[in-house]
């Protein structure tokens, strides 16, 4: 790495002040400290030290989106080879014409549910494109506003990078992505003032664009499985849409999708290429936590909240809505509940930043879900706008909870 290293400080003044590539510092900055730490460290008393930099935690982030990532890749496959293993040979033959097709080919692997190399490989002819889009798109917003503004493009965008594309059904069209994650970074984001200033998680703002703009490639039966004319309900949008009478069995049932709790846990459903997994979203959670930078308080904010509230309209019941149908334990492994309270709830920036505010914060995202979900079956999944709402209330949540000390130091004090 070092003669890396020794080329960016070779070139490095070309692009500081008064080199002739000075509007482009930023773009110099972001690839220097992308490879390496920055070489400038503080040294004055007056200021707080320590090893966590936006650089690791964000790092960190990426990290503990791994297994998010590869079953992504891995679930988009196998749900798509699954779906090509119940077709008849001229049909699936026809869906799956294509460059996608090809590679498979030349690779050498067929379409066989079975092998999680082949799913593995066809799941990712899916996502890497998807996510190279995004990042190609993003960043390009991101270098933009920081050569006009001329300020450092820090490592937040490698998480919204990240984020939004797990989000995302396989279907997609790649030009939709590059408009999401462009509305989501300008208007979510740099119109604010960028990283730090944006009470709106940007990923999720994303995703509620092209939820609003362009439902149709972003719901229904027919985006979830990567086969052309083949169509197969989420476990949430399959129970919104059955007879009341049938219960829970619209999921778990013969006559329904016959998944088990299991299953969803696992995430072997259709759904959003990153947000099936529970188990995936447990690991996330468990390093995010054991380093700091998640906030169980959060976590356990929208886990109380859900749950109570699921549990509590499951338990009252309905004679018109069959959603109310639905335990408070599968709610849990279905649909983004488990992914957005892992990695979106817990943005530090959007997210309230006073300890007990962060519990109101995450019990009012978990019932709003729920609300969402149950009360209004139109949209079944509710953790995307529940945790928006949250944002737009975290400052309140957090005036609120420091007005509450200072009157209660004030009292103590008088007395």
């Amino acid at each position: 790495m070092k003669p890396i290293r020794n080329v960016l400080d070779r070139v490095k003044p070309q692009f500081e002040r008064g080199g002739r590539l000075e509007r482009l510092y930023p773009l110099y900055e972001a690839l220097d400290t992308f490879l390496y730490t920055p070489g400038e460290v503080t040294s004055q008393a007056s200021h707080v030290r320590d090893s966590l930099d936006m650089k690791r935690m964000m790092g960190t982030v990426v990290v503990a989106l791994i297994p998010c990532i590869v079953m992504a890749m891995w679930n988009t496959g196998y749900q798509a080879n699954l779906a090509l293993d119940q077709l008849d040979p001229e049909a699936a033959a026809a869906s799956a014409a294509g460059w996608r097709d090809s590679v498979m080919q030349l690779l050498g692997v067929g379409y066989n549910p079975r092998s999680m190399l082949s799913n593995l490989l066809h799941g990712a002819l899916y996502f890497i494109p998807v996510f190279l889009v995004c990042n190609m798109a993003g960043g390009f917003w991101e270098v933009l506003f920081g050569v006009v503004r001329k300020h450092e493009i820090n490592e937040g965008f490698l998480v919204t990078g990240m984020l939004f594309p797990l989000t995302l059904p396989p279907t997609i069209p790649l030009w939709q992505v590059a408009l999401g994650i462009s509305f989501g970074v300008v208007f979510g984001k740099e119109v604010f003032g960028g990283t730090g200033r944006n009470f709106l998680n940007p990923a999720l703002t994303a995703r509620a664009y092209l939820y609003f703009a362009h439902p149709k490639f972003i719901t229904g039966d027919t985006v979830w499985t990567a086969v052309d004319g083949y169509t197969a309900a989420t476990p949430l949008g399959a129970q919104a849409i059955a007879p009341v009478q049938t219960g829970i069995t619209a999921i778990t049932g013969a006559e329904g999708l016959n998944f088990t709790w299991l299953q969803a846990f696992l995430g072997t459903i259709p759904g959003s290429m990153g947000e099936t997994s529970t188990l995936a979203c447990l690991l996330g959670a468990i390093l995010l936590i054991a380093t700091g930078i998640g906030s169980w308080r959060i976590m356990a904010g929208v886990l109380i909240g859900s749950m109570s509230l699921a549990a509590l309209l499951n338990y009252l019941g309905s004679p018109t809505n069959p959603m109310f149908a639905m335990p408070a334990h599968w709610h849990l492994v279905v649909g983004g509940l488990a992914f957005g309270l892992v990695f979106m709830a817990t943005d530090p920036v959007s997210a309230s930043m006073t300890e007990t505010g962060k519990w109101y914060y995450g019990a009012l995202i978990g019932a709003m879900t729920i609300l969402i979900r149950v009360i209004n079956p139109a949209f079944p999944e509710g953790i995307m706008l529940a945790i928006l709402f949250g944002n737009v209330f975290a400052p309140l949540i957090d005036y609120t909870v420091v007005q509450a000390n200072i009157r209660r130091r004030l009292a103590r004090n008088a007395a």
